[in-house]
């Protein structure tokens, strides 16, 4: 009997472990828009000439291309966290994106999927996935690209 008591025992314990569980990475994600927004009421993106460095220049005009896809991602420097973004685009609104390369990151991954004929959906799962970590900021730096 004993033996059948300490299953039960264990069994519910590992149900109230596996209850009380972190959230699962989908709960991780920062924020953003699921649905597009009317392009008049996006926020423009900062001139590329505000900056002096050729990479920020080169990733706030490719955001001022996409700005309607930046509406809809979000951002893995978790700056809706730290300072109230709301999608990947609000980072180019103003100048965060000039000083966070993850944000810049972001911004020219969106930029090219979306002229390789991705859906901000599609972009979306793949930034989900760390795919634009594989963006190379310096790549901005050896012809127009944008």
């Amino acid at each position: 009997m004993r033996p059948l008591l300490l299953i039960a025992l264990f069994a519910g314990a590992l149900a109230a472990q596996q209850a009380a569980a972190p959230a699962t990475a989908a709960s991780d994600v920062p924020a953003y828009h699921a649905t597009p927004a009317k392009a008049a009421a996006l926020p423009p993106t900062l001139p590329p000439k505000t900056f002096n460095d050729p990479r920020v220049q080169a990733a706030y005009a490719m955001a001022a291309k996409v700005r309607g896809v930046l509406y809809q991602q979000p951002c893995y420097c978790h700056c809706d966290k730290e300072i109230g973004h709301h999608s990947l685009l609000d980072c180019f609104a103003g100048d965060h994106a000039s000083i966070c390369e993850t944000c810049m990151m972001e911004g020219v991954y969106a930029y090219q999927q979306t002229k390789a004929g991705k859906t901000p959906g599609q972009i979306r799962a793949a930034i989900e996935r760390g795919e634009w970590k594989n963006v190379n900021l310096n790549d901005l730096l050896s012809e127009r690209v944008y």
